[in-house]
């Protein structure tokens, strides 16, 4: 088995809280332009490129004016707006950056823009806990495509399955795993039993239900079996 030498982190929806950041800006952006989004229910394009979200709602009810662009831009602003009044760090977070960057590397590697990501992590004063920042928008393709893992582990000078990935989007658990990664999936309520996170080497509640000594032992040697945790899989 292979030890851990690197942790790769999402963003939204893992350190910060920002999905519903995301799903609120998109209510109010898309829904006047005819976007037929059900505000009650979960965010169904959770993990994608802004634009790729925007060209799927256009292309349920296409509108002839702004273009696709043009809204993509006007959501990554408005989200931006809405983290720094009213976002916040998720639990188990800071806890889990302390406790990988104590035994190794961490990148950071999301489908948000740079722009966005760099807002984010300075509101909340945590760019500097990561060695890379990686965005999809510089892939040829996002996730579930593992370009930006792959990236994200080569600008480390780390091999991809030494690598531990955080997340908690199916398409992010998808490029985890097509990158040949350990990928710990933190699941939100309603993602609880969509077939994506299947594959997920270890499935958990939240950030704060990391086990310290499991992370540790995977770190510490290539020889040892890695303890049984909650949710292992």
């Amino acid at each position: 088995m292979t030890a851990f030498e690197a942790a790769v982190f999402d963003m939204d929806g893992l350190l910060v809280d920002s999905e519903v950041l995301w799903h609120e800006a998109e209510l109010e952006i898309l829904v006047p332009l005819g976007a037929p989004i059900d505000p009650a229910a979960a965010r169904a394009t959770k993990g994608l490129f802004v634009e790729e979200v925007v060209a799927h709602w256009h292309g349920r009810s296409p509108w002839s004016a702004p273009s696709v662009r043009d809204v993509a831009d006007r959501i990554l602003d408005r989200v931006g707006t809405l983290v720094e009044s009213k976002g916040r760090l998720l639990p188990g977070a800071l806890r889990a950056l302390d406790m990988t960057g104590r035994l190794g590397p961490r990148a950071l590697a999301s489908s948000t823009p740079t722009t966005l990501i760099m807002r984010t992590l300075e509101h909340f004063d945590i760019a500097d806990a990561f060695d890379v920042i990686c965005s999809a928008e510089d892939e040829a393709y996002g996730k579930p495509h593992p370009a930006v893992f792959l990236t994200a582990a080569q600008r480390l000078g780390v091999d991809p399955r030494a690598c531990v990935v955080f997340e908690d989007s199916e398409a992010g658990v998808l490029a985890a795993k097509a990158a040949r990664m350990t990928c710990v999936a933190v699941l939100a309520a309603e993602d609880r039993g969509r077939p994506g996170f299947g594959i997920a080497d270890v499935v958990l509640p939240g950030l704060q239900d990391l086990d310290e000594t499991w992370v540790t032992s995977r770190y510490a040697t290539r020889e040892m079996q890695s303890p049984a945790l909650p949710g292992d899989r």
